[in-house]
């Protein structure tokens, strides 16, 4: 039986985006869609499952149907290819043009090219976000200002590629009237015109996979990467991954995660933004699990410190590399002063990395890269197997102590509305009090008000976080703010925290208004 092709259904935004929508390239996204989606929904509805187990108070702990693969000592990952085998330093970042080629020409190990947290998923993003990268494989990227010509140079970091969550969808893209999932869409369309370019140069595609919540999840996505070598006439194990543990699920499942993609995973990532919205969002349900501002949720409280522990232990033990988080800060011009404060709290985060055993880092400006690799000194520290004898559920699921306070709600505010106004204006990473930041962190904000609010917190003043109390500030800061889209940004953010439903991510609401503004 023949089956008809993905249907485009967004315009044409230029000769190279179209160029990239062949035929071809759509029956190979079909089947991968039809071959998958079923299974994708399965999972999403075992999320809420999941969330309405936790909700009703059964938390998330180790799991007993898979403690043999814990317990099992002898399985490894699959050996790591020679261009992955240094990566001390990692640079991150959206996926437009003068974006790709400055972050390429970092002198970072690895460039993580983002179609997920930092890119506003805009059809014209997305589409132009894969010409960049079609262009760069092939050493052909540039770009002309009025001020300045960007080219690649001799030496560029190694290419790895974020698509989208499994919870997301490509609403351009249809199969069979459905809307294609987005980590499809971004993983097919790449895999398809790049896999032998790659292969050629003597690299391969190489991945990273956000989001996830279970290793069922990462299962779906090892049948994926086989289901696409096969149709590319590959040899199984060509794509390799890293998996980003940035759900509090995921942390717990972090070995079953390594198990299911051993023939395709190289790595673990600490995503510790995103981790922390898991945090807020898993337990919402519940008043004593509550985080203190977000400055105050550091990497040494005991909390954060057993799930990077864990993440470490588990990859050391089988072979694979874990990387650190970010350093979200970026260069303050016009004060010496400020900067080296800032960069002095980059050094010793990045130290502390190191110590624990993380095998390397990221960062988000060019600028720190040479800070970042200091800390580093060893190709890799895979010997490094920490001690998680005294890791259990309660360590990883007992909040930091401090509280919420009025100035950190008020911040919450200005941070989730500045980057709302600017994803909605198609731009989704945006720096803020001299952070780079993207939607994680803008999650944590507003997951924060809505949970403040639902359960009527005390501040730290003895003020009560009421309806009236919020709507207060959020009107003073609004009015602080003079932004394209503020409008919109306002009236979204205040439905997502004050309603009494929790939106599991901002991204969806706002991914609709993109699509009615297009």
């Amino acid at each position: 039986m023949v089956f008809s092709p993905a249907v485009v259904v967004g315009h044409g935004v230029s000769p190279e985006a179209d160029a990239l929508l062949t035929p071809e390239a759509l029956s190979f996204l079909a089947d991968l869609h039809r071959h998958f989606d079923p299974e994708r929904r399965v999972l999403l509805q075992m999320r809420r499952t999941r969330q309405q187990q936790r909700d009703s108070g059964v938390l998330p702990n180790f799991l007993k149907e898979t403690a043999h693969i814990r317990q099992d000592p002898d399985w490894r990952i699959a050996s790591i290819p020679k261009d992955l085998t240094d990566r001390r330093v990692e640079i991150t970042g959206p996926v437009d043009r003068k974006t790709v080629i400055n972050a390429l020409n970092s002198g970072a190990n690895g460039f993580m090219a983002d179609f997920e947290d930092s890119t506003a998923p805009t059809w014209n993003n997305i589409l132009q976000g894969q010409v960049n990268l079609y262009d760069a494989v092939r050493r052909t990227l540039r770009l002309a200002t009025e001020g300045k010509t960007y080219v690649l140079s001799e030496t560029l970091a190694v290419l790895m590629v974020r698509p989208r969550g499994w919870h997301l969808t490509e609403a351009h893209v249809q199969v069979d009237g459905e809307a294609m999932s987005a980590s499809v869409f971004d993983f097919g369309l790449f895999v398809f015109h790049n896999a032998a370019a790659l292969l050629a140069r003597g690299t391969a595609p190489y991945f990273y996979l956000p989001k996830l919540e279970s290793h069922l999840e990462a299962r779906l996505w090892r049948s994926v990467l086989e289901r696409a070598e096969h149709l590319l006439g590959l040899p199984e194990g060509t794509f390799r991954v890293t998996v980003l543990i940035e759900t509090l699920g995921a942390a717990f499942e972090a070995e079953e995660i390594l198990y299911e993609l051993k023939d395709h995973i190289v790595a673990l990532n600490c995503g510790r933004w995103d981790y922390m919205f898991s945090y807020i969002k898993s337990l919402r349900a519940h008043p004593h699990y509550l985080l203190p501002d977000r400055a105050r949720v550091t990497m040494q409280t005991p909390m954060m410190n057993a799930y990077v522990r864990l993440v470490i232990a588990a990859c050391h033990k089988r072979g694979a590399y874990a990387m650190g988080g970010m350093a979200a800060q970026i260069p303050i011009k016009n004060n010496p002063e400020a900067n080296e404060e800032a960069l002095s709290r980059v050094q010793a985060d990045k130290e502390r990395e190191a110590r624990l055993g993380h095998d390397g880092t990221w960062v988000a400006h060019p600028a720190l890269v040479s800070l970042a690799r200091q800390a580093f000194p060893r190709v890799h520290q895979r010997d490094i197997i920490p001690d998680i004898s005294d890791i259990t559920q309660t360590m990883l699921l007992t909040p930091p102590e401090g509280h919420l306070t009025e100035e950190g709600q008020r911040m919450n505010m200005r941070v989730a509305l500045t980057y709302l106004a600017s994803w909605l204006s198609g731009v989704g990473c945006v720096p803020i009090h001299h952070l780079m930041e993207d939607a994680a962190t803008a999650e944590i904000c507003r997951a924060q008000l809505w949970q403040a609010l639902r359960h009527g917190l005390t501040l730290s003043d003895g003020q009560t976080f009421t309806r009236d109390l919020f709507d207060l500030w959020f009107a003073q800061e609004s009015e602080a703010l003079d932004l394209p889209n503020l409008v919109a940004a306002k009236g979204l953010l205040h439905d997502l925290c004050v309603r009494e439903d929790f939106v599991d991510f901002l991204t969806l609401p706002a991914y609709e208004r993109l699509i009615k503004k297009a």
